[in-house]
């Protein structure tokens, strides 16, 4: 033991005043209630941390999930749009009348105006091709 800890040493041990005695015996009970209310304050403390760790956790899970949906996704739209782009492709050169005209140009064209159901079946017609 550390010189000075030992209790049984009684050289260095004073015998105390009765007013010291009161002091101390204040202090100690004040110590012991500081340290008491620090322990629990601490325990709160890792409390919280352990809580928050939980928290991040699950949304870390969470984002993981949505992150994997959302790339799921992206790559069957990927896939349709190339095969959309195929089916274009290949129905091009059947249009070849059409394809000087933008789509603009043939939904406002002074031609489709009116009413005429013969300009709308031609119109429709180059598409179902």
């Amino acid at each position: 033991m550390a010189h000075g800890s030992d209790s049984s040493d009684s050289s260095c041990v004073k015998s105390p005043s009765p007013a010291s005695s009161r002091q101390g015996s204040s202090d100690n009970i004040k110590k012991v209630m500081r340290r008491e209310k620090n322990r629990i304050a601490a325990q709160k403390s890792r409390m919280r941390q352990t809580q928050k760790a939980d928290s991040l956790h699950l949304e870390s899970e969470n984002l993981e999930k949505e992150n994997a949906a959302l790339r799921k996704e992206v790559k069957r739209l990927t896939e349709e749009a190339k095969y959309l782009s195929s089916i274009l492709t290949t129905h091009e050169p059947l249009c070849s009348g059409l394809a000087p005209q933008t789509t603009h140009d043939l939904l406002y064209s002074p031609h489709h105006h009116g009413s005429s159901a013969f300009h709308h079946s031609i119109a429709v017609s180059h598409y179902q091709h």
